[in-house]
């Protein structure tokens, strides 16, 4: 039975500028990949309808896997929506990713909701790996680095 994982996280940065980071596709390669991992984003096309493709190569092992999906809600800096199907035949079925961007005091509270996880991957590493994503989310959108620095 498909499983479900619910995470939030507050980032000191607004919701456009965290939402932008979902929707570009270097800004994606450096923060979605989870630690030992690299990241190659090879399609991203972030409106209703429009597809994006990805893959992670493990940085010690050289081993890969690609996942993709596509759009089904895109509502700059409030809400991304989106199906995830991994490649591999042995994590079948697809994924819904629901991203929520809400503006709070201190910028923005992310709130993740990804249904469908096949059950052969365990929801710790899920979880795990969300997590790490989110520490470089963190690291990518919170500085404010004015121009020409």
């Amino acid at each position: 039975m498909p499983q479900t994982l619910h995470l939030q996280r507050v980032l000191r940065a607004p919701p456009a500028k965290v939402y932008k980071a979902f929707v570009t596709p270097k800004a994606m390669e450096k923060f979605l990949p989870p630690y030992g991992f690299t990241a190659e984003v090879h399609e991203l096309d972030a409106r209703v309808g429009g597809r994006h493709r990805a893959s992670f190569t493990n940085f010690g092992t050289g081993s890969s896997h690609s996942f993709g999906g596509e759009y089904l809600e895109v509502n700059p800096g409030q809400r991304l929506r989106y199906t995830d199907r991994f490649d591999d035949p042995n994590l079948p079925g697809d994924m819904l990713v629901t991203l929520d961007f809400f503006e709070v005091v201190c910028g923005t509270e992310l709130c993740i909701s990804q249904t469908g996880i096949p059950d052969v991957i365990p929801l710790a590493f899920c979880r795990l790996g969300w997590q790490e994503t989110l520490d470089q989310l963190a690291r990518l959108v919170e500085p404010e680095i004015p121009d020409g620095a």
